[in-house]
């Protein structure tokens, strides 16, 4: 028996990969939208009460547009959606399996999930069992930065760095400084932080990966720490995690000749954390792939997971 899985916005970076995962999928039928209907509300309504499974790779008002086409009486289809519109409701269940012990049931049964942002998946892995773990307090002044690749910044951007001719593209370029990010909202509500972090963005000269990098100092913990013990309590809290490595602390293999590897994580639906530096001050970094983990593959996950699906299917650690 095949699910049917319709992709609502299959034109924009997440859909299109979306279609790559589903096409190698022998149990997935895709119900495809003639482009001319792209726009089409009533052809759009049809396919989402026709579907098992609508992805939803739009823009916020979009996004609650498409979820207001669910027939009323239509309790089988589940909407997955890419946007920021739901991330914080409690209505809709969170797609990161692993934030608690009781998420990846939720998401099994739920019939309405919002897939996380990328810098927020990698912020809140690594911060989140610390914070659960009474270790880092609630009301913690997080300061975090995120270095990524172009290709989260959708078709336009991609389009703009693969052109070439452009020197300014050839730097990293720090955004999001208004510290206003839209990923703000579910970096503090799913870690449980009273405040959202100062958290500044960094786009690179290259197509994809992502790394978060958060600060910390041994007094801002509730009880004394040292950096392998955060290290330690991160690696617990992810034992038998399929997609989730924690590495060992501060070891040189974590490193190429003293350089961190943003890229290492790429074609893979895997998170690498990591603890750095010394008994006054340590990071947590974590690091995957924009378009993987931190976009269509924690939507490919969560799908696995509400049809009941092996969890890893036609997913890469």
């Amino acid at each position: 028996m095949t699910t049917k899985v319709f992709v609502d916005g299959q034109e924009g970076t997440t859909g299109l990969k979306i279609f790559e995962y589903l096409s190698q999928r022998r149990d997935i039928e895709v119900l495809r939208i003639e482009d001319a209907k792209r726009k089409d509300v009533e052809e759009r309504r049809r396919l989402i009460n026709a579907s098992d499974v609508t992805f939803l790779c739009l823009p916020d008002v979009a996004s609650r547009e498409s979820v207001s086409l669910v027939d009323p009486g239509n309790t089988r289809t589940v909407m997955i959606d890419a946007s920021t519109a739901f991330r914080t409701q409690d209505d809709w269940a969170y797609g990161l399996p692993e934030l608690s012990r009781a998420q990846r049931e939720r998401l099994r049964t739920s019939k309405r999930i919002a897939v996380p942002g990328c810098h927020a998946s990698a912020f809140v892995l690594s911060v989140q069992p610390l914070v659960a773990g009474g270790l880092v307090p609630a009301d913690f002044a997080a300061h975090a930065y995120s270095i990524t690749g172009y290709s989260g910044g959708g078709k336009k951007m991609i389009a703009e760095y693969e052109a070439g001719g452009n020197d300014k593209l050839a730097s990293p370029r720090p955004y999001a400084l208004g510290l206003t990010h839209k990923h703000l909202p579910e970096m503090s509500v799913r870690t449980g932080l009273t405040r959202a972090p100062i958290f500044t963005p960094i786009v690179g000269a290259f197509l994809k990966g992502l790394a978060v990098t958060t600060y910390f100092s041994p007094d801002q913990l509730t009880r004394p720490a040292k950096p392998k013990d955060v290290r330690d309590m991160l690696a617990e809290y992810y034992t038998n995690e399929p997609f989730v490595r924690v590495l060992p602390f501060d070891a040189a293999s974590n490193l190429d000749d003293g350089f961190f590897d943003v890229q290492a994580c790429n074609d893979t639906n895997r998170v690498d954390i990591f603890v750095f530096g010394n008994d006054e001050r340590f990071v947590t970094l974590a690091r995957l792939d924009n378009l993987g983990k931190g976009a269509s593959g924690a939507a490919i996950q969560c799908m696995n997971l509400a049809i009941g699906a092996d969890e890893e299917a036609g997913l890469a650690r």
